[in-house]
């Protein structure tokens, strides 16, 4: 998919959620188009996928066709979007993702396995302990996984430079990390429209 397709398909969720077509919370990607396309240069078709509750571009960038993401956005499974067939996997529980993604490299690395793991989260996630044991074990057994920190500068309530009072911790890290900052017109939640159910 083009940059501006991947914009095209956000703005369309974040009008359908607006106008009350979607009964359930979203999550919206914008401004790091650019990134996501060139993260997904290294992606190989039976690579793993774990992503956050923000996961439509890595979804339509690993091949689900945007109808059937659409389609699975409005019956409510934006923040749960799952495809086994394209081995994605998404998790709405803060780090849910995490673990999982490191067991299945763990078993990639046992099995003699080529295929590589990709684990997306959040700045204030990179932050957790549950994100920082899981990289450790990663990098201390060399497994065939890379963690995405996406820092978009926002989270639900605080900022997460503000709550740690400092840069992110893993911001200058490389080792199985690729790090990238990005600004969104979209809130933390939501298409920006406050909608009544």
């Amino acid at each position: 998919m083009t940059k501006e397709q991947l914009i095209d398909f956000e703005t369309d969720i974040a009008e359908c959620f607006n106008n009350a077509m979607i009964k359930a919370p979203i999550h919206l990607y914008d401004g790091n188009e650019e990134q996501m396309i060139d993260i997904f240069k290294n992606v190989k078709t039976d690579d793993w996928i774990f992503c956050t509750w923000r996961s439509h571009y890595q979804c339509l960038l690993k091949g689900v066709s945007p109808e059937q993401v659409k389609k699975d956005i409005l019956a409510g499974k934006s923040i749960t979007l799952c495809y086994p067939e394209y081995n994605i996997y998404s998790s709405a529980i803060v780090t849910g993702n995490i673990p999982i993604a490191t067991g299945v490299a763990l078993d990639i690395k046992r099995k003699g396995g080529t295929n590589h793991v990709w684990c997306f989260v959040g700045d204030m996630t990179s932050e957790t302990g549950t994100f920082f044991e899981n990289w450790k074990y990663a990098v201390n057994h060399d497994l065939p996984i890379t963690f995405i920190i996406e820092d978009n500068g926002k989270s639900v309530c605080t900022e997460t430079k503000q709550v740690w009072n400092n840069n992110l911790y893993f911001a200058n890290e490389t080792r199985k990390i690729i790090y990238y900052q990005y600004q969104t017109k979209y809130p933390h939640a939501g298409g920006g429209k406050r909608i009544q159910f």
